[in-house]
């Protein structure tokens, strides 16, 4: 295991999909540290016209038009002391041997709690995904034993709070468009959704921590609430009185094929709407123990001002 010492401070960071909603929190708070940020993106047209990031926040890096997936190699070109991989776990194994060939020592990446909350899902491609993360787990943790990379991987759970997530965004959309949310069952599985500005702050505080060297940690967020408690405090943040509706599975498993139609929606299927009787809770002790992390509770505040904003 290498014995990274360095700090975030004048160093450079490279972060790929930083034009996620961890990146729109996590590069200005390592920018206002004086890091040099090196950005990787998919499309730097939707950067540069601000289609994708506001212009306060990229300003804090160098950006670089960069697909991992069909770059060939696994070279990025930027040589960094650090790595921080916002991009699909999966799609990391690729870039570490480049990475730690061009002097990397530090690396963090996420991965996803649905490697536990999916495993029993009767769903294919979340057996898929479940086999896919965890593979790609390993697969990295050897590769960084292999090169001498510190290492540490995130697991976060319902990431939420830039707008751009799949979760409270879609819940707020559409309690937004109907004025009511349908719900399975008593709906009372446990949640603990996590604001993506707590997992930057995880990143800064870990990156050159090394009671996190070779660490994979669950982060889940500062409040356990029930599923429908959840979508409640949604309807109060958009203003609107809480109304439910009670269906049966076969709604939820035609509304899932509807919406999986949508590119990206494509993978939802009827085992979410199961899930929402299913107690999604992930212990973070071990973080807040190493390093501090201290999540705040629920506020789905953000989504809906962007929503309202609309």
């Amino acid at each position: 295991m290498s014995q990274y010492v360095g700090n975030t401070v004048n160093s450079t960071v490279l972060i790929t999909g930083a034009a996620s909603q961890i990146g729109v929190f996590l590069l200005p708070a390592l920018g206002r540290q004086n890091t040099d940020i090196v950005a990787l993106t998919r499309n730097i047209d939707a950067v540069d016209d601000g289609s994708r990031l506001s212009s306060s926040v990229a300003q804090f890096a160098r950006w670089i038009e960069y697909d991992i997936g069909s770059s060939p190699g696994g070279d990025t070109g930027v040589s960094a002391e650090a790595l921080i991989h916002l991009a699909p776990l999966a799609t990391l194994p690729r870039l570490v041997p480049s990475f730690a060939a061009r002097g990397g020592k530090r690396l963090i990446a996420f991965g996803s709690t649905g490697r536990y909350s999916k495993s029993r899902s009767a769903d294919a491609r979340e057996q898929a995904f479940v086999t896919r993360t965890s593979e790609a787990e390993s697969i990295v943790a050897g590769l960084c034993e292999q090169h001498g990379i510190a290492w540490t991987i995130f697991r976060p759970t319902l990431v939420y709070g830039a707008g751009m997530d799949r979760n409270v965004t879609l819940i707020a959309e559409l309690i937004r468009r109907y004025r009511c949310f349908p719900l399975l069952g008593s709906s009372r599985g446990l949640r603990q959704p996590v604001h993506a500005a707590d997992l930057a702050e995880a990143c800064r505080l870990a990156l050159s921590n090394p009671a996190t060297f070779g660490k994979a940690y669950n982060l889940s967020g500062g409040e356990t609430l029930s599923y429908l408690e959840m979508v409640r405090r949604i309807f109060v943040a958009l203003d609107l009185k809480p109304r439910f509706v009670r269906v049966p599975l076969l709604f939820f498993r035609i509304a899932m094929w509807s919406i999986s139609r949508i590119p990206r929606y494509r993978d939802f299927n009827s085992q979410m709407a199961r899930r929402m009787n299913d107690d999604l809770a992930f212990d973070h002790s071990e973080a807040a123990r190493d390093f501090g992390y201290a999540p705040r509770p629920f506020q789905p505040v953000a989504a809906a001002v962007k929503l309202n904003a609309a």
